[in-house]
């Protein structure tokens, strides 16, 4: 204890300079999260005086909120396929534009798929929105085109068509976040590996399967972490299109959480809706941690 004291002090300066990050960190990242798990025990709404009900946000949450497990039914479902498809179509693509020998072209379709990274988010809610008008979105006019009318509907605003909708989301779903993380393990791989699997006749399929998922592992890894995050997290897309409905048939708890936060006032009953999101990230990062480091370890 006494040698880290004597390295802060005789490194004061930078310790100094990087103070105010530490301030701000803790005023903005920390103090509001450290607030969300006191406030989760009181009833609370942003104004008057807190008053303290103890787990009775909790119970009312787990046990008595319809809207909850409405919630908690979508977002599985959300989560469910967006990590699959997260980690499976990115991963597909990284496998193509690997597999190209032409350094030119390959050099052009790496181009194409990271070019909708600089594209803002709301700018693709926005065209998906317009895609699923149910006047003139491209999607129904596309149905009317090839005689197939009787399906057209209003797909956001159909109990029945709603949430696979939102699913449908950003199609053909390659991230290009991921797909250059993909990309980059595998041209991390040693040519080495890769010549003497060609020898021993392992191509194809056979090549993925055996040498480039194992060897890719921690990218698949942190791939699944990040994703299960942002799918559990997100709601923004969900809040631009259907604003969770119709009638709760698209509601997810973030967009609960906000919807109380900000629109009935309860402050304190978000706080719990968050610490319940926050309990279940903390349990499935361990558990994918745990898992993943038992694989590469056997």
């Amino acid at each position: 204890m006494k040698k880290l004291f004597r390295e802060i002090i005789k490194n004061r300066n930078c310790y100094l300079l990087l103070l105010p990050t530490f301030i701000l960190l803790f005023v903005f990242e920390y103090y509001p999260a450290l607030s969300a798990v006191y406030y989760s025990f009181f009833e609370w709404d942003g104004f008057t005086p807190p008053r303290y009900v103890g787990l009775e946000n909790f119970i009312q949450l787990i046990f008595k909120d319809t809207v909850m497990a409405i919630s908690a039914k979508n977002i599985t479902i959300l989560t469910l396929f967006r990590v699959i498809i997260a980690i499976t179509v990115p991963l597909f693509a990284a496998e193509l534009i690997f597999g190209i020998f032409n350094t030119k072209m390959a050099y052009i379709y790496r181009t194409l798929l990271v070019i909708p990274m600089v594209v803002p988010s709301m700018v693709n809610l926005l065209v998906w929105k317009f895609v699923y008008n149910p006047q003139y979105g491209l999607l129904n006019q596309f149905l009317k085109a090839i005689g197939l009318s009787n399906l057209c509907r209003a797909w956001l605003g159909d109990f029945s068509t709603a949430l696979y909708a939102i699913l449908f989301l950003g199609f053909p779903w390659i991230s290009s976040l991921w797909f250059l993380i993909f990309l980059a393990g595998l041209q991390n791989i040693s040519t080495d590996i890769f010549d003497a699997a060609k020898i021993d006749g392992v191509t194809g399929l056979k090549r993925i399967r055996f040498i480039d998922i194992p060897l890719i592992l921690g990218q698949i890894k942190l791939i699944l972490i990040l994703s299960t995050i942002n799918a559990l997290q997100g709601y923004v897309g969900i809040m631009v299109l259907t604003n969770g409905g119709p009638g709760n048939s698209t509601m997810v708890p973030g967009l609960y959480l906000y919807n109380n936060a900000f629109y009935f006032n309860k402050m304190g009953y978000a706080c719990s809706i968050g610490m319940i999101l926050f309990s279940i990230l903390l349990v499935l990062t361990y558990i994918n941690l745990k898992y993943i480091r038992s694989s590469e370890e056997g």
